[in-house]
Formats: structure tokens, sequence, C-alpha cells
């Protein structure tokens, strides 16, 4: 249960802080975000402000962000249905209701001819069931909808839609999330930091010496500056891990400082090539600080490594991980406590940031290399063509993360 409660909690920050940054670019670049969910699936809550609707779902699978226009349904509404409007001093449509879901207080109830929502904004229709008086109604710029399944959102004229925006302001918007997973990396981390400590790796002092391991056991203490093995000198902690890795099973001489005094100690690593001594952990918020963006770069380039070696050295699924792959190393780091999922959270955010940067149609990094095709031909792609580019990308994403999860389910249990 820990495990599942800390999966949903990490997965729906990482999708909803990514969300976010979509969220805010395009309120900042004049496209309208009709709706911003937390969860997936049946509405339990919705609230319209600023021309967006908030809602909580069912299901707490992340979230998602909708922007008028792009990948965002049309509010097509066929003659011969039934609508209830609410018309304003000035005989505008201010309220439509197209949902059988709920009534709408004060409706005027009207058989749709014609409903233009994007370009024209009007609605043309018999007002009351009445066949023999056709009407015509200019719809508000900013009237709402209900939809379907009871949602109240905004209707998307064609000047606050996505696609409608300057392409930069579009590309911005695109990177937005990415961008906001990185910078919640760096936070988690600094957090990571601040709470417990950051291990000192460029100082030859050592910190906690660990019980029952040989260098417990031949008397070396904690916080014990180590001088130089085999009369070759140490450094950093880097170096004494470096040098004592490679001499499993073997009798290493190590030059001890402490307490003013310095001395030699005779000790064996185990067949692990470990002694037990763990690096120098320092709490300040400038080390703190100072951590956020350097263990967020060597994660990092970590990651670029891996993903490059599946081009370089052979594609593997093992390097990647689905649901299923995730959920296993969140039970892996729970049992690390807090400061593991902390720092698994950090590792997940940088991860989804990276994949997403991919230049794969469907994921942002895909939407960003449109953007730029645009920018360098000076005309977007055809709709058509965006949209069989998109298609395909969906495609092989679909069957990709099938394979990735058959081969977590398939290495995991």
């Amino acid at each position: 249960m820990t495990t599942i409660i800390a999966f949903i909690v990490i997965f729906c920050i990482l999708v909803v802080v990514h969300e976010f940054g979509h969220f805010y670019f395009a309120k900042r670049s004049g496209i309208l975000v009709r709706e911003f969910s937390i969860g997936m699936g049946p509405k339990l809550w919705a609230s319209h402000k600023n021309n967006t609707t908030y809602t909580l779902r069912l299901l707490p699978l992340g979230g998602y962000v909708r922007m008028a226009g792009w990948q965002d349904e049309e509010d097509e509404i066929k003659p011969g249905t039934m609508l209830s409007i609410i018309l304003n001093d000035a005989g505008k449509v201010t309220r439509i209701n197209a949902s059988d879901k709920t009534t709408l207080a004060g409706g005027m109830p009207v058989q749709v001819s014609r409903v233009d929502l994007v370009k024209d904004l009007v609605i043309e229709g018999y007002p009351n069931g009445n066949e023999e008086k056709l009407e015509r109604w200019s719809v508000d710029h900013d009237a709402t909808i209900i939809e379907e399944d009871g949602t109240e959102v905004q209707i998307a004229p064609e000047d606050v839609q996505f696609q409608n925006a300057p392409v930069w302001r579009r590309l911005i918007v695109n990177f937005a999330g990415p961008m906001n997973n990185f910078i919640l990396a760096i936070l988690t981390f600094i957090i990571y930091g601040l709470m417990f400590g950051v291990q000192v790796l460029n100082t030859n002092q050592i910190g906690t010496v660990l019980p029952g391991y040989p260098a417990a056991q031949a008397g070396l203490k904690s916080n014990a500056t180590i001088q130089a093995i085999d009369g070759e000198k140490i450094h950093s902690f880097t170096d004494l891990s470096s040098k004592v890795s490679k001499q499993a099973d073997k009798s290493v001489t190590f030059t001890v400082k402490e307490h003013g005094k310095t001395q030699n100690v005779v000790i064996k690593p185990n067949k692990d090539g470990k002694i037990g001594v763990e690096a120098l952990i320092e709490k300040s918020p400038a080390r703190a600080f100072t951590y956020g963006f350097t263990q967020t770069w060597d994660l990092a380039v970590r990651t670029w490594d891996v993903l490059k070696s599946m081009v370089t050295g052979g594609f593997s699924l093992n390097k990647l991980a689905g649901p299923v792959g995730i959920y296993t190393m969140t039970s892996q780091s729970a049992k690390g406590g807090l400061q593991g999922l902390l720092f698994f959270m950090g590792y997940l955010s940088l991860g989804l940031g990276i994949s997403n940067l991919l230049p794969i149609p469907v994921l942002d990094g895909g939407k960003i290399l449109l953007n730029l095709i645009e920018l360098i031909r000076r005309k977007p792609l055809k709709p058509e063509t965006e949209g069989v580019v998109t298609m395909v990308g969906l495609g092989l994403m679909v069957l990709l993360m099938l394979a990735v999860t058959i081969n977590d389910i398939m290495r995991y249990f």
C-alpha cells in the first residue's frame, strides 16, 4: 500500500508540474486553456475561473492541459440537436448546454439548424422547438459550453487557438513542460540536500565507519583522514573508492590521521571491494543549493549516455522503463524511506523532462521539431501532413510502451 501511494503521489506531482508549464506559458501567450485537469476519467469536481475550467478527476494518473484548437476536440453540434442557451441583455449567447446530464436554469430550448463557435460565433435554430420560426443568435466571444459529460468549458474561437499563435510562442509553450521537470529536479535535490545533507567527495576525510565491515574491524574511526593507500597519496573520497574497489580480498595499508596522530592500518576489503566507510555528510544551504544543480547535471549526462548507447551500442528494452518498471523502482526507493523517495522523484523528474524532448512526434520534442521546421520554412506544414506524422508517432509510441511494459513484467516478475 505504501508503494502504491508513493507511486501515485510521485507520478501525479511530476505530470501536474509538467502540465503546469504548458498551462502557464499558454496563458501568457494568449492561448486559451479550456481545462486544467488533475487526474483522468470521470469528473469529481470542477471550478471555472479566468476562462479556464479546473477539474479533479477520479483516476489519479497525472493530469492534462486542454488548449483550444490543437489536440482539442471540436464542439461539433449537429443539426437537429437540442440545446439550451442563456442570453445576456444584449441578446448574445453567454452559456450553452449541450449535455443531457445537467439542466441550465433559465435556459431557452433551441433545436439547432447551424452552430459555429469558431469563426462566425453564431447559433441558428428554432426556439422552444417552434420549427416555423428560424432565429439567429450571436455568441459572445467568452461564452461557455456545457459538454456532454457535464463539464462547462470556454468555447474556442479561432483567435485564441493554439495553432494561430506565433510559432515562437508555440515553441515556448511546448518547451515549458520539460523545463518545469528540470526545475523540479533541481528543487528536489536542493530539498534533499537541506534535509539529509550532501556527500563531500572532494576531501580525503571519511564520514561514517559502518559496523561489521573491514574498516570497523580494523579499528578505523569515523571522521578519520585517509592520507595514502599503500604509499600512494589520496586526495578525495572518490580516489579512495576507486582504489579500494580494485583491491577485493587483498590486504591494503592505509595511512590514517586521527586526532593529530598518523598511523598505518592494514585493512582487507571484502569480496565486493568495500571496507565499509561512507563519505562525509555536510548540511548547509550553500552546499544543498550547489548540489541541486550539480546532481541534476551529473544525472542528465548519465541519462544522455544511456540514450546515446541505445543508438551507437545497440537498442535494448532493458535500458527503458514503463509503468511497471517505474512502480518497481518506486517500491525499491520506498525501502529507503523519504530519503530514497525524494532522490528517486528528482531523478524521475529529470528523466521525464529529457525523454519528452526526444524528437519524436506526440512528445514535446517532436512538436518543438515541427516548430523549428516551420521557422526555417517560414510556413507551417499542412495540417494533413502534421496529422499523419503525429499519428505515426503515436502508433510507434504505443507499440514501444507495450513492448517496454511486457519486458518489465518479464524482468521483475
